[in-house]
């Protein structure tokens, strides 16, 4: 009858009899689920549009279409095609995207990857860039790049994204970044962009040294400087789009072109003409091949750097609808004589400093190009180059994460490898394989860390039951004749070995059972099954008995398909530790190691032995530290406020009695900076956090008798701490307790 109530939930979906058939409401939302990754959302991001962010949007979108303007040209001339088809491919494909996206910023468009791809295969194709074969084969490819993108759709590959972690995206990008502005600091200088990889590029850059146009060096750098000022002094106002219209009035009424100063080449008016793609123009074999490469670098980086801009700013995107997108935007792309197009980081970036906050933004941009097209083109012709390559670096610069780096570097220098790997990678060998780089250190740094799990060996508190790490506290001692082993990962063949050495170098000739904490384990690999017999049977020829405990129960599930479903059935797995223990005899209260005593203690008791200093568990070796700049932050605070007794008690609330009467001696060492801020008599704040201290003291004496000469002879250690840093306070302490006493 179980089946039968779950039936109408079942039925609501319309799926009755199939959930019948499998006996399982699992299997009923897998399967929804399943369909679900597969259902297309147009303008997702244009749903319950909130009206307050029309003019982020459409001033976003203008600024990203005028950006788009040299970076759309430079890159198509790059893939072998006229200037004026980076422009087109800035209109439908954009449109088509942002329609099917599920992100609601990232901007699409031609962009440096695929174009380089593209114009690296017209080479060996022997095609001549700009010529009209160039015109016939390009759209082929990406025709068939469109393809593959609609293949990785349907075999829903977005997916393989989740498995690349921060460092690598966040080394992918800035590698990514920085490749981009060095192919554009050469027009900083009054020469062409650079193409390829690092060496390449710096080559050029190192080249184009020798030749440099001082003007346009000059209204590079100002343009530079005053967007990057802007950032930081306004970051809402529009400046790059206040540059370009003063960059297009100075060529208009000065002679810009006679300093030299480039500008960007005029182009024909009109929009894109659709036209079928000639199938015949390239061999299928190298139509084939030459479009998965560049399909693969879109997905890849594109998929990357989204969900990099969603992790960044806290939302999700479906990576499998992403790929939808990319394959109707490379199809628009293909029918309009484009070459492939692919995810802009730098437009990505230009939007986000200008707080575009849905898709509206890129359909702004594709509709701001169709009427340029239409009838702006004179206005491309007088936009200086310099101008808008600093408009450029700008946006990549505000899109690197180096900021990452230095905080991997501080928490995790593996991590920090990583990140370094993919971004160089990237800049060393390209996208694709600075992508697979990151890729293979991010999948040895798991395994790496897979290898060393977290595990500890087990002990009880005296008077207690419940099982700590014996290096806790030196008040936890070990069960006799037991060895209690907890283990925090997933077993297989990378750290099977840990846990065999460790239980091994762990038994002595006393001991009569190990158990295993396996709460931490939710898989068995073969290769850990096989440890795991091995070290069965070594244990029972010892005479010692062995115990899994703690797991879930699919872990048993699996113990039985992987053929050891014996012990199971000898009693070896057990539910808790507690279970194992008292079937090997042993009851509470537990016999410990050395003969402790272990007699069962009242809950009053309990809790007194289990006041743990917050701060010391909280932060460890750097309580004093954090203790320290918490003290700081509130006498800073005294400045407005001037309210000590909320300093005297402390903003960490329910701090235990040992943290607040270390609190309190802190504060006594700055006694002479408090006195200062709040204008308070140095006796009379000395005093109130004597009385303060005392107060906690009886209170505890009054809770908790038995710590009563703990906190005496801590206090001791702590007046002498205080002498060393500060004796000119020890000594008006001890004056106050002398009147004290007296009175």
């Amino acid at each position: 009858m179980k089946w039968q109530r779950r039936l109408p939930m079942c039925l609501t979906s319309g799926r009755a009899w199939l959930c019948q058939r499998l006996r399982c409401g699992r299997s009923c939302t897998a399967l929804q689920e399943s369909r679900g990754n597969m259902r297309v959302t147009i303008a997702q991001t244009l749903q319950h549009y909130e009206k307050k962010n029309l003019p982020k949007d459409i001033c976003a979108g203008i600024i990203i279409m005028a950006v788009s303007i040299p970076i759309s040209m430079g890159y198509a001339q790059i893939a072998g095609l006229p200037a004026v088809y980076g422009l087109y491919g800035s209109v439908f494909p954009i449109l088509l995207f942002a329609l099917f996206s599920t992100s609601p910023q990232f901007i699409f468009g031609v962009d440096a990857a695929p174009a380089a791809l593209i114009g690296g295969a017209l080479i060996d194709l022997h095609i001549e860039s700009g010529s009209e074969a160039a015109l016939k084969v390009v759209p082929v490819l990406t025709l068939f790049v469109a393809v593959w993108l609609l293949a990785f759709y349907l075999m829903k590959a977005g997916k393989l994204v989740n498995y690349i972690s921060a460092p690598v995206m966040g080394g992918f990008i800035t590698g990514i970044c920085t490749t981009i502005i060095l192919m554009q600091v050469p027009k900083l200088f009054g020469g062409t962009a650079g193409t390829g990889e690092l060496l390449e590029l710096a080559g050029h850059i190192g080249n184009t040294l020798g030749q440099i146009h001082v003007p346009s060096l000059i209204m590079g750098v100002i343009a530079l400087v005053i967007l990057l000022a802007a950032k930081k002094l306004i970051p809402k106002f529009p400046m790059a789009v206040v540059l370009m219209a003063v960059g297009a009035l100075m060529t208009k009424f000065l002679p810009v072109r006679e300093w030299g100063i480039q500008t960007l080449s005029a182009v024909q008016t009109g929009l894109p003409r659709w036209k079928a793609v000639d199938l015949s123009a390239v061999p299928l074999k190298d139509a084939i091949t030459i479009s998965l490469s560049v399909a693969v670098v879109i997905m890849a980086e594109t998929l990357l750097a989204e969900n990099n801009f969603a992790q960044k700013n806290r939302y999700r995107i479906n990576d499998n609808q992403e790929l939808l997108a990319f394959s109707l935007g490379n199809f628009a792309a293909a029918l309009t004589g484009c070459c492939p197009i692919n995810g802009s980081v730098s437009r990505t970036a230009m939007g986000e400093q200008y707080q575009g906050k849905t898709q509206l933004t890129g359909i702004v941009a594709g509709i701001s190009m169709m009427i340029l097209l239409l009838c702006g083109t004179e206005f491309i012709g007088f936009l200086p180059v310099p101008v808008l390559t600093a408009i450029v670096i700008s946006a990549l610069l505000g899109a690197t994460e180096f900021e990452l780096a230095v905080r991997l570097w501080k928490v995790s220098r593996t991590e920090c490898l990583i990140f370094f790997g993919a971004f160089f990678g990237v800049l060393l060998l390209g996208t694709i394989n600075g992508v697979l780089i990151g890729i293979m250190l991010s999948f040895t740094e798991m395994i790496i860390r897979t290898a060393k799990p977290a595990r500890c060996f087990l002990g009880i508190q005296t008077g207690h039951s419940h099982f700590r790490d014996l290096k806790e506290s030196s008040s936890i001692h070990a069960v006799e004749h037991v060895v209690i082993y907890r283990f925090s990962s997933n077993l297989c063949f990378a750290n099977v070995s840990v846990l065999q050495k460790d239980i091994e170098d762990a038994i002595r000739e006393d001991t009569r059972a190990v158990i295993l904490d396996a709460g931490g384990i939710g898989s068995i690999d073969i290769t850990a099954a096989d440890c795991l017999e091995r070290l069965y049977g070594s244990l029972k020829e010892k005479g010692i008995r062995f115990y899994m405990t703690e797991h879930i129960a699919e872990v048993n599930e699996q113990l039985r398909r992987l053929g050891l479903g014996y012990m199971v059935e000898e009693g070896c797995v057990r539910r808790t530790i507690h279970i194992a223990l008292k079937d090997m005899g042993i009851r509470r209260p537990y016999p410990l190691e050395g003969g402790v005593d272990n007699v069962e203690k009242s809950a009053s008791r309990k809790r007194a032995d289990n006041r743990v200093q917050e701060f010391v568990w909280a932060f460890g070796s750097e309580a004093e530290q954090e203790m320290e700049k918490q003290i700081a932050r509130q006498i800073a605070h005294l400045t407005s406020d001037k309210d000590v007794e909320e300093l005297i008690h402390g903003r960490w609330s329910h701090m235990e009695a040992l943290d607040e009467d270390e609190w309190l001696e802190h504060l006594e060492e700055h006694l002479k900076e408090i006195v200062n801020i709040s204008g308070k008599d140095e006796e009379t704040l000395a005093k109130r956090l004597e009385e303060h201290r005392q107060e906690v003291h009886d209170r505890i004496a009054q809770e908790h008798p038995e710590l009563a000469e703990r906190f005496r002879e801590r206090r001791h250690l702590l007046d002498e701490h205080l002498r060393e840093r500060r004796p000119e306070v020890y000594e008006l302490v001890i004056r106050l307790r002398e009147k004290k006493d007296q009175a």
